[in-house]
């Protein structure tokens, strides 16, 4: 609803008052005249109406050409500001822009100047980093030649073990490789240069001939043997085992065969036939598998060794074995050395003393010469000097010749008078 319409309501509801005002209060010339006023009233309100009806158009119309001519103004101090702003804004970003790209520069300058001590430790860093994968690259093509060099070695040793196992089959050169074995253990403890041992040395027995593979001396003209044919050929079937059941009933037939070997050595009892001897013979087995097999298999295998009085013996302690009886060698020509010394002690002495009593006879016979020749000084002095002084006197003397001043010794040799140097013919 507009304004109008809330006009025309408006004097509506006056004109009905003041009508009932009227009719209320009964006087009809009033009536008449308000009548007369209501139509006069009506007239002018519709005039007004229109008067308003006009008046709203014309403000509709002007509402609408104001509105135009507003937004055309508008548009243009719009453009017209964003001209302005656009131009400042320019000026100002230029501005900006010219401030930002100096201090840009002078920023990235100071970074270029922190930044060139990390730059070139950085390209010290890659080279250092290129030599080391130079020497990476060399050194992971040295490490896989010696891997190929370290392979076709195991390869090699295999094939050679494999033919080791081979030849050890036959007891002729498995014997042989054992006395090689002992051979090697005897020049590691160093008793190869002393001669104090033999092999294959033969010694008579009960049962014919027994030949030890080594016979060792020690001092005080003592023996001790050493037996190197140890039974191996049930431990090479072990190694050679397709199972572990196979493997473990093998490795008990060498644990047997070897308790077997420990007691005929015992009953040869080479300590009876090589006397002065130890009671004890030494059983070598030429590795350290040989003997740990057996008594992994035999734990009671050492108990019965020492009971027939065998030591088993392998590469380490054979060799400390042989130490010990080099030390004893040393200790005993160490013991011999010192019996040369007192005996060659007791001669220097003797000879010392026969010097001394030499030096004191030649001490009194220079005293008995330095005696002879003080009375031959005083002798020429008072018998034969004062005759020829005469000859001076009687000017028959000899220009160029002048009788000399002789003068006694008073220097008496020192007397002996150690007792290891007194002369032992003086008490005589």
């Amino acid at each position: 609803m507009d304004a109008t319409a809330l006009l025309l309501l408006a004097l509506g509801l006056a004109l009905g008052a003041v009508a009932g005002f009227l009719a209320r209060s009964g006087d009809a010339r009033r009536a008449a005249e308000r009548a007369v006023r209501i139509a006069e009233l009506e007239a002018t309100l519709a005039a007004e109406r229109a008067g308003a009806e006009e008046k709203r158009a014309l403000v509709e119309d002007a509402r609408a050409r104001l509105s135009d001519a507003f937004k055309a103004l508008s548009a243009d101090a719009l453009r017209d500001s964003s001209a302005s702003f656009l131009e400042l804004a320019r000026a100002a970003l230029g501005r900006e822009r010219a401030a930002a790209e100096g201090e840009l520069a002078r920023r990235q300058e100071a970074i270029g100047s922190l930044l060139a001590p990390v730059r070139d430790a950085l390209g010290r860093l890659d080279g250092e980093l290129r030599a080391i994968e130079r020497a990476r690259e060399g050194a992971y093509g040295a490490l896989t030649e010696q891997l190929r060099q370290v392979a076709e070695a195991q390869a090699q040793v295999r094939g050679e073990a494999a033919n080791l196992v081979k030849a050890l089959r036959a007891p002729q050169a498995r014997g042989r490789w054992g006395e090689l074995q002992l051979r090697r253990v005897v020049e590691l403890a160093g008793m190869l240069d002393r001669c104090d041992f033999e092999e294959q040395a033969t010694v008579e027995g009960d049962e014919g001939r027994l030949r030890p593979d080594l016979v060792v001396r020690l001092p005080g003209g003592r023996n001790v043997v050493v037996d190197a044919k140890a039974p191996l050929s049930a431990y090479l079937e072990a190694i050679e085992a397709r199972d572990d059941g196979e493997r473990r009933a093998r490795l008990a037939d060498h644990a047997r065969q070897l308790r077997e070997h420990v007691q005929q050595l015992g009953r040869k009892a080479y300590w009876e036939r090589l006397r002065p001897a130890p009671e004890f013979a030494v059983l070598f087995l030429p590795g350290e598998s040989f003997y740990a097999a057996a008594l992994e298999a035999d734990p009671t295998l050492l108990e019965a060794s020492a009971e027939r009085q065998v030591i088993v013996a392998t590469p380490t302690t054979l060799i400390a074995l042989l130490k010990a009886v080099a030390h004893g060698w040393r200790q005993a020509e160490v013991a011999e050395n010192a019996e040369a010394v007192a005996a060659l002690g007791r001669e220097l002495y003797k000879r010392i003393a026969d010097l001394g009593g030499h030096f004191a006879r030649l001490g009194r016979a220079l005293g008995g010469t330095v005696e002879a020749y003080n009375r031959a000084v005083g002798s020429l002095e008072a018998r034969v000097l004062p005759a020829a002084r005469r000859f001076e006197a009687l000017s028959a003397a000899p220009a160029e010749a002048e009788l000399p001043e002789l003068a006694p010794l008073d220097l008496v040799p020192r007397d002996v008078v150690a007792p290891e140097l007194a002369d032992p013919f003086a008490a005589r």
